[in-house]
């Protein structure tokens, strides 16, 4: 597991950092470990309460909601790829298992909201922006897997998806 601070702006992946940033700038901010549980619970939070909005979206919309989070590995952001790298060095056997669980998604907004806070206190504004985009593409990638597979997205996933990216600080 992770030790209780977490630097960011470098990868705790051991994968190189960026070209052209130094490894950890002197503005990069430790988080606590209660503060990198929820950055790194929110990801599969959000594909877990997208996924069961809608009865008929199934096992399909979770793989879908699943390679959105592993499609973090790519991002060019320390910050997203440390979470996912979290993710999946989780020890519970489960690579996108998160720490409890949430109700709906009034919680998972809520929840949203503090990580955008966390982020905008604590993080490089560009990890900052990349990981709230990779969480509202988690859920956007979730929202397409529905019934239409890949067709426009249906009115209530639209407005989810809107709030969602309101409580990121997107919108």
């Amino acid at each position: 597991m992770l030790a209780p601070e977490v630097p960011m702006s470098h990868s705790v992946a051991a994968e190189p950092p960026v070209p052209g940033r130094h490894a950890v700038p002197p503005t990069a901010a430790p988080y606590s470990a209660a503060e990198w549980d929820l950055l790194s619970s929110l990801p599969s939070w959000t594909v877990a309460v997208t996924a069961t909005q809608a009865p008929v979206r199934g096992v399909v919309a979770g793989l879908a909601g699943l390679d959105a989070v592993a499609a973090g590995r790519s991002f060019d952001s320390d910050l997203v790829r440390a979470v996912v790298a979290t993710i999946y060095a989780r020890d519970d056997g489960s690579a996108s298992a998160p720490r409890g669980r949430l109700a709906d998604d009034a919680e998972l907004l809520a929840v949203a909201r503090a990580a955008a806070r966390l982020l905008e206190r604590r993080a490089d504004p560009a990890d900052s922006a990349a990981y709230r985009q990779w969480v509202q593409s988690v859920a956007a990638r979730v929202c397409r897997a529905g019934p239409s597979r890949g067709g426009p997205v249906a009115r209530s996933d639209r407005r989810f998806l809107d709030r969602l990216g309101d409580a990121l600080g997107l919108g």
